[in-house]
């Protein structure tokens, strides 16, 4: 199953978000605090809430979901004014012909009155235009208002009619590792507002993975690294002997003939995001979120991800995975292949966040040739970052 569209209302940034299309691949741009990542986390947040419904049940829920984002006051926004419901939209189907198009629909806002609960205020599920179900609130949930802070999506008695849709929800993966927060997971400990916050999850994923497909995944992951990462010869897992920790290793040529074995956490950034990134495409077939994948990378590598995403995700038996990341990166946007229809241009205003179509102009460009880096991003660059030294030093 893949995204086709999505409609936010209230949610961080967006006031308002129509019917924004996706893509088998899709490139989200914007500058800073545009709503690139929170755009990222509306798809985040339905996983979250689906979570005690998908193939591995956490904790998870509505309840849950609002709480580890800071609140409903995090999450609100700032320009919604009156009216104090967060909703969200998404429509998602299979490329095969006949396949059910699914819409979900989940409106929640404070439930008032004293009280500090997350209460629905709309919840409807679509397949194919018709209900599945009743929408939501109904005669049960008006008659006991207990039941409005559960969604029927995370209640496997409520959702065997649309598992499928529960499932995909569940099943998405996010990637955007930091590595020195890896490096520092035993003294951070459990105190991680967000199941996957920053990769942290990430060593665990592959432990938990079955051996010969992780030892066939890091074999593919390994030949790709020794034509990008100097002196790198193998890459391999193990489990601490005292702990039972799971660690990377790699080794380099070395002085010694044996070369020298390094662990996760003598890694550099751009050889850890890189491992990461390579694990994600090969790890299934769910919707892969993607932040930022050209941080740490050389300038070369982030030109050749585009084809890599492709190519990975083409290479299985089923459709070709769908991917969504956000990016800054014009190296990253100069592969000729990616049109302008695989582009979300975000724009921030004074009521909100929009989507930003191309322009006459800009169109003329994308038709002569110029790719959508060069043509699109430009409109979304700080009209005055040049200013940015002079005022600084000014302010002393």
């Amino acid at each position: 199953m893949k995204l086709r569209k999505i409609s936010l209302k209230n949610w961080r940034n967006f006031r308002s978000l129509d019917d924004t299309s996706f893509s088998d691949s899709v490139f989200i741009i914007g500058a800073n605090a545009s709503g690139k990542s929170n755009l990222l986390d509306a798809l985040r947040f339905l996983r979250d809430v689906a979570l005690p419904a998908a193939p591995k049940p956490g904790a998870g829920g509505l309840q849950e979901a609002v709480r580890s984002r800071g609140g409903l006051s995090r999450l609100r926004c700032l320009h919604a004014q009156k009216d104090t419901e967060v909703r969200l939209q998404v429509v998602a189907g299979d490329d095969s012909p006949g396949s059910p198009v699914w819409s979900y629909t989940l409106g929640f806002k404070g439930e008032g009155s004293g009280n500090n609960r997350i209460v629905i205020s709309e919840e409807s599920i679509l397949r194919d235009g018709k209900e599945v179900r009743s929408p939501r609130p109904d005669r049960d949930d008006l008659k006991d208002r207990d039941l409005l802070t559960t969604t029927d999506l995370e209640t496997p008695r409520r959702n065997h009619e649309f598992r499928d849709l529960a499932h995909f929800f569940g099943s998405i993966t996010y990637l955007h590792l930091v590595p020195q927060l890896l490096r520092l997971s035993e003294e951070i400990g459990s105190r991680t507002v967000l199941l996957d916050a920053f990769g942290r999850d990430f060593l665990q994923r592959i432990a938990e993975t079955n051996e010969r497909t992780r030892d066939a995944r890091l074999r593919r992951i390994n030949h790709a690294l020794a034509k990008v990462v100097p002196l790198f010869e193998k890459l391999e897992f193990e489990r601490d002997k005292t702990t039972g920790a799971p660690h990377l290793k790699a080794n380099f040529v070395h002085w010694r003939d044996r070369g020298a074995w390094q662990r996760e956490d003598q890694f550099s950034d751009g050889t850890f995001r890189l491992i990461g990134l390579l694990w994600s495409l090969l790890e299934g077939d769910s919707l892969l979120l993607l932040e930022e994948p050209e941080l740490s990378l050389n300038e070369e590598v982030v030109r050749k991800l585009p084809s890599l995403i492709r190519t990975v995700m083409s290479s299985g038996k089923g459709p070709p995975r769908q991917v969504v990341l956000t990016t800054h990166s014009e190296a990253l946007l100069s592969d000729p292949s990616i049109g302008a229809e695989s582009v979300v241009r975000l724009q921030p205003t004074l009521s909100g966040t929009v989507q930003l179509p191309p322009t006459e102009m800009e169109m003329v460009m994308l038709k002569s040739g110029f790719p959508v880096g060069a043509a699109l991003l430009p409109a979304v660059r700080p009209e005055h970052a040049e200013e940015m030294l002079f005022e600084f030093a000014k302010a002393r």
